[in-house]
């Protein structure tokens, strides 16, 4: 069986390799490549299966990879970044990425977020004849503002039901708490982000009672959430 090849682009040789020890040791096929000029003409003559992209590189920075290759492709791409600051203004630029990791990271934590990234980006496999429907995990019904989990209904006030619509509804990716006001309380002007924390906090409770084996909505420390499927 043809291994999912994953290409590094990191500049911090040490770094590179522990990572790239660990993909290979859960049955990834990884690559690591310093430079980013060298690092765009690779991808561009063989492309990997999913791509982890320093923003920081010599000769040619991250953003400007992921760029050059959203222009022509979709492959899978998770940014690594040891710039906190920024990642919201990477986020409101919605430049493309899949997800973001900050250093310093986890390992460990990097390799869920790649298994995250590729099983949503393979997509549903098709059902075969006459095989059963799976419906969604989560369904959300905002006119008759009603919310399911694993078909359960969930008991959900209007902001609750209002951040779970606007999170599982962009799979993966990062929201930050700015962003989640815009789309959450638009109409609500003197609302702090606490007021986002707050509600969240009852949410990922409610849905954790609900389905206590899965944790569908990720905390990013000092970013924001994103929801896992």
């Amino acid at each position: 069986m043809k291994k999912t090849r994953i290409l590094l682009v990191e500049d911090e040789p040490d770094l590179a390799q522990v990572l790239a020890d660990y993909l290979v040791r859960d049955g990834y096929e990884a690559s690591v490549e310093g430079n980013g000029a060298r690092a765009l003409e690779r991808i561009r003559r063989e492309p990997p299966d999913l791509l982890l992209l320093d923003l920081m590189l010599p000769d040619l920075d991250g953003l400007t990879i992921l760029r050059e290759v959203r222009r022509t492709s979709r492959l899978p791409i998770i940014l690594v970044t040891a710039r906190v600051e920024e990642i919201d203004r990477l986020l409101g630029l919605d430049l493309g990425a899949d997800d973001y990791v900050c250093k310093p990271y986890s390992p460990r934590e990097v390799l869920a977020r790649v298994k995250a990234v590729l099983r949503r980006s393979s997509g549903p496999e098709p059902a075969g004849a006459g095989a059963p429907v799976t419906p969604p995990l989560v369904e959300i019904d905002a006119e008759n503002w009603i919310a399911r989990v694993s078909g359960q209904r969930l008991d959900l006030t209007p902001k609750e039901l209002r951040l779970l619509q606007a999170l599982s509804s962009r799979p993966g990716r990062v929201l930050s708490r700015a962003q989640l006001l815009d789309l959450v309380y638009k109409d609500d002007l003197d609302v702090s982000e606490r007021a986002v924390d707050s509600h969240m906090k009852n949410l990922r409770r409610k849905l954790s009672q609900a389905l206590p084996e899965r944790e569908l909505i990720r905390s990013v420390y000092g970013v924001g959430f994103a929801y896992e499927p």
